[in-house]
């Protein structure tokens, strides 16, 4: 943690919250872990905020300590399905506790825990299912269709697109506790398969000790590393298409996914387990993305790599400016000398804050970087590191120095990096500590080509920025030689939700109107929907449509809105024409 502070300090929240109280549900992570700026970063954000001591000496929002009690809304399920489900799963398997309710219908964007906070309880499920065997989910599935109950899925929960929302009501299926289940591994193939709740550390644990776990020859990883990694599960990254922080190399979920397994209201869909077919569509493709709107994924084989942390390769460069960064990193993605890991360019306002936040401020490299030219809100940080085989390892990071230099990149050595590793999985618990005295952050991501990053990236920082007292930082990452993924991240004031939301509104709409693909890695979801149909055209959106009536033609399955299937047209938004 950072120094202690030399002047006034807010009472950061730092005790774990009981075990059943709203904390325990809205707040990231582990219960015992805390975080919270450092003394710099704080008088950074006061300065930004025009906030003064004062307006921290109180929470200005619910800490969420209190017992979770829903009086008013109480389950509606008809008790003849609840017995059919005890039934067919056993009591341990069933929950209709006000707490198991309310913890898996919100995600985490910030509109889900502004609301908790507020108390604001809408979409509950009326009960909730734990089950163990893939054959338990195609039974609770056939059971739904039969009686027309609508079916939710939970995975990790770090949905920050209304994914989970229970927005009819029915059943929730919440694979944390008994659906995360090694299936198969293969070493000749270098496959692994697993059930769809398997989360991102056990899953790596078991790779990384496949010699004792498995016999293997050696160890493996999945090289799959989304931010949320600790908290969310393989079948969450799979059916919203997701990215991982190490996809430059790795690729993204749609390129480790080898094959999929669905209980959907038609029966049960398998896709075939090759790395490569001309056999029409592809059905493995057509699935991922669906959000559980076809069916519930249930068993996932991944390809796996070899796992040689020894051969990795730090590295950190500061550039001038923007412009010049963007050039610099179009060129290493387009060199053909192979791709770095992890890739993550940081636009100016983002550098100043990662200075502070990875604590180069308080080493000797910051004052050289003004006196050697590079200027505080113009400079941009680029980190990364490099994997694979020694030789192939040394010779990316040895391009990527030569190109950077060549641009003017000034080598700040592999310490940022590191200090960027250390806080990769766990600068989200910042979020929680700032939101306790009314801070919200939240984040929206978008794909562009090279060609278009630049006019996508004035234009939607433009439209943040026009909410006072705002910061907002933007980075590029998940790196291709046509484009990359631009992420934005904002800091406000702000406790209400539904301002949360029309301010939310507006970035969506600027980075549709700027030609940027609505999502590159975070999915749909229920809150991005509206957008989507508009994005991707009439007649194209009406592919999914076709899918969707053959799949689920009562359409219980995520129903209310997810990738805008059951929307109507009054509430969907048509503001690119094809």
């Amino acid at each position: 943690m950072a120094k202690p502070y030399k002047g006034f300090e807010p009472k950061w929240i730092k005790n774990a919250a009981p075990a059943d109280s709203y904390r325990s549900i809205f707040r990231w992570g582990d219960p015992e872990f805390v975080k919270y700026p450092k003394e710099s970063l704080f008088n950074l954000m006061k300065d930004t905020f025009e906030m003064s001591d004062a307006d921290f000496a109180q929470y200005n929002m619910d800490t969420g300590f209190d017992k979770v009690e829903l009086p008013d809304n109480p389950p509606q399920m008809d008790e003849k399905h609840v017995k059919a489900f005890r039934e067919m799963l056993g009591d341990a398997k069933v929950s209709q506790s006000d707490y198991d309710r309310l913890s898996v219908a919100y995600g985490q964007t910030a509109y889900d825990l502004m609301r908790m906070r507020q108390h604001r309880i809408e979409n509950l499920p009326d009960i909730v299912l734990y089950p163990g065997e893939t054959e338990e989910v195609e039974k609770i599935v056939a059971y739904c269709v039969e009686n027309s109950i609508p079916l939710y899925v939970y995975g990790g929960g770090s949905s920050v697109t209304r994914g989970v929302e229970c927005i009819k009501g029915g059943v929730s299926l919440d694979m944390r506790r008994n659906f995360g289940k090694v299936l198969n591994f293969n070493e000749i193939d270098q496959t692994i398969t697993v059930q769809a709740g398997m989360s991102g550390p056990k899953l790596e644990e078991a790779l990384n000790n496949a010699k004792t776990r498995f016999g293997a020859k050696r160890a493996y990883t999945c090289g799959h590393f989304p931010q949320s990694f600790e908290y969310s599960s393989v079948g969450g990254w799979v059916v919203t298409r997701g990215s991982g922080q190490n996809s430059t190399y790795y690729g993204c979920i749609s390129d480790i996914v080898l094959s999929q397994k669905y209980a959907t209201p038609q029966g049960v869909v398998e896709t075939s387990h090759y790395p490569r077919e001309a056999t029409g569509p592809n059905l493995n493709q057509i699935m991922m993305g669906s959000e559980g709107t076809f069916g519930v994924l249930t068993e996932v084989t991944l390809k796996v790599f070899r796992y040689m942390p020894e051969n990795r390769h730090r590295f950190s460069y500061i550039f001038k400016d923007w412009e010049t960064a963007m050039d610099a990193a179009r060129e290493m993605m387009q060199k053909e000398c192979g791709y770095s890991s992890v890739f993550r360019l940081s636009d100016p306002e983002e550098t100043n804050m990662m200075l502070r936040l990875y604590n180069v401020d308080d080493t000797p490299l910051a004052p050289m970087l003004d006196v050697f030219g590079y200027k505080d809100m113009e400079r941009c940080l680029f980190l990364g590191f490099t994997d694979g085989e020694k030789g192939y390892s040394k010779n990316v990071a040895k391009n990527i120095a030569k190109i950077a230099l060549k641009h003017g990149g000034m080598p700040l050595t592999g310490y940022v990096c590191k200090s960027w590793e250390k806080g990769r999985f766990n600068d989200p618990y910042l979020r929680d500590t700032l939101m306790d005295f009314g801070i919200v952050t939240d984040t929206l991501e978008c794909s562009v080509n090279w060609s278009n990053m630049e006019k996508v990236h004035r234009e939607v920082r433009k439209v943040c920025h026009a909410l006072p007292h705002t910061v907002v930082t933007t980075h590029m990452s998940h790196c291709y030689p046509q484009g990359a993924n631009l992420y934005f991240i904002f800091i406000t004031p702000m406790t209400d939700a539904e301002e949360f939301r029309r301010y939310h509104t507006t970035i969506l709409d600027a980075i549709q109107k700027s030609g940027a693909a609505i999502s590159h890695h975070h999915g749909i979801g229920k809150m991005f929907a509206p957008w989507l149909e508009g994005y991707v055209g009439k007649t194209e959106y009406g592919v999914f449509r076709a899918i969707k009536d053959y799949f689920d033609p009562d359409y219980i399955m995520n129903p209310g809105g997810t990738i805008g299937l059951d929307l109507e047209e009054k509430d969907k938004k048509f503001l690119k024409e094809k």
